[in-house]
């Protein structure tokens, strides 16, 4: 979606709440429906959005949110989560699990605390469906449905004039602006998953603190953030009095178990992928010369330098800036994958898989890692072991699409012209492109040299995709 649309869309909004009338619980969608619009809402939204999407951000941010999802019990759906390449200050929870979190928040926070408790807080308005109670049953099914409803939630109102212009003719709606008893409730929800987590609930605090700055500067042009959560000010009153009741009154030091490590880097990777590289290097360097800045923060703005080299295609500098920060984290796996990452772009494969391979020997579990292993060993000629590793990533992250795009090269370099067509079918269909989708299976399934449980596969997602259109 173009800036200059998404603008549009966002003034059309203001005109579309203004006019909707709110919908009543009464006509809610049930917990089973919800699940439905989630799976039609999953097969869209990288259609829709353009996603910073590899193993290694995709493995952290879920990772934080299984973290919050183990403390807040039992759950209805299957959560997803995803960074969407934005500038904008903005978060949100679709239903039935999926959350989604902009670069532009993420660039804001200084800590993973301050991550978590928007988490966390998202969470809540899942676990209490805030949002499912404001859809109106029947009228979210279709694809072109959906995909007013996923801009509805992104950008506060419909996915283009023609479909807003459907939805004022038939009363779709959605009451965008989440009331302060339902910001209370996951408030309150978040605060407790965080001191569950022995995470510092002077995370959500500072949270609300940019988000008051933010609508203190910027009220003449609001994010969309601050206006489907209003009240910061009100909000972080509330969390400042739950904190004074439970911690000042028996003097205890509120403290917290975050390694702010994992979460700098997840940041810097993000920042140096979207960023002007000059601007970012500029802020880097003030950070290293910072006498006030903790070491943390100068070893980690060389993290930063280290990845903006790589992506500028100088490796050697990559590599100088990264080794500071090896050093200085001898204990961190995931360094040696990023060595390994620079030293594979750099055309460096022998250094990259000795790298990869010991990181890997370490932690099996590291995607990342395996992926680029994957990539290398397919760039040397070495087919059988690049596919085996590329399965293993698909049993960890089953809806990244990139996998079943390599797997369908392998494929068609075997000469399986009917894998390599499932594998391309199972790719457009994650990246939302139901058509080339379908044209896949389809050729698939009328290949005689498919392997009959791919066949089959293929016609079970055929069937889906039957599914997710109506």
């Amino acid at each position: 979606m173009k800036k200059a649309a998404c603008k549009l869309i966002a003034g059309l909004v203001i005109i579309a709440v203004c006019l909707f009338s709110t919908i009543t619980p009464a006509m809610a969608f049930t917990i089973g429906e919800e699940r439905e619009l989630g799976e039609k809402l999953l097969f869209t939204v990288r259609s829709a959005f353009e996603l910073v999407d590899d193993p290694d951000i995709v493995q952290y941010i879920n990772r934080i949110g299984q973290s919050v999802l183990e403390v807040a019990g039992v759950q209805y759906f299957d959560y997803h989560f995803f960074v969407i390449n934005d500038k904008q200050f903005n978060a949100f929870a679709a239903p039935s699990g999926l959350i989604f979190f902009y670069t532009g928040l993420i660039a804001t926070m200084k800590s993973e605390d301050e991550l978590v408790s928007v988490i966390a807080h998202e969470i809540g308005h899942i676990v209490k469906r805030h949002l499912a109670s404001r859809m109106e049953t029947g009228k979210y099914s279709t694809i072109a449905s959906i995909g007013l409803a996923i801009a509805a939630l992104a950008f506060g109102g419909a996915a283009a004039p023609a479909l807003l212009t459907g939805a004022l003719a038939t009363g779709q709606s959605i009451s965008l602006h989440f009331s302060r008893l339902h910001e209370e409730e996951a408030d309150l929800l978040a605060y407790g998953w965080m001191k569950d987590l022995d995470r510092d609930p002077g995370g959500q605090v500072k949270m609300l603190k940019s988000m008051r700055r933010i609508a203190r500067y910027r009220s003449d042009k609001l994010p969309q953030y601050l206006l489907t959560h209003p009240n910061p000010e009100a909000r972080l009153q509330y969390i400042e009095s739950l904190i004074d009741a439970e911690y000042a009154e028996k003097n205890v030091e509120i403290s917290s178990v975050a390694d702010d490590f994992d979460f700098l880097r997840f940041k810097y990777r993000i920042l140096s992928q979207i960023k002007d590289s000059v601007l970012f290097k500029i802020s880097l360097d003030r950070v290293i010369a910072n006498e006030k800045a903790s070491e943390l923060d100068k070893i980690m703005a060389y993290y930063g330098l280290s990845q903006i080299s790589k992506n500028e295609n100088d490796y050697d500098l990559g590599l100088e800036h990264l080794q500071k920060v090896i050093d200085y984290f001898p204990e961190k796996n995931i360094l040696l994958v990023d060595k390994g990452v620079i030293e594979f772009e750099g055309g460096r494969f022998k250094e990259a898989k000795i790298s990869l391979e010991d990181a890997l020997h370490r932690d099996s579990t590291d995607m990342y890692g395996t992926f680029t292993l994957a990539k290398l060993l397919y760039r040397v000629g070495r087919l059988t072991e690049a596919e085996s590793y590329l399965r293993t990533v698909t049993y960890h992250l089953p809806e990244y699409s990139q996998i079943y795009f390599e797997l369908g090269q392998i494929a068609s370099d075997k000469n399986q012209t009917g894998l390599s067509s499932y594998y391309l079918g199972k790719y457009y269909l994650y990246e939302g492109k139901l058509k080339s989708a379908e044209m896949g299976f389809k050729k698939a399934i009328r290949n005689s040299d498919t392997p009959a449980p791919i066949q089959a596969e293929s016609k079970e997602l055929l069937e889906k995709i039957k599914r997710l259109r109506k």
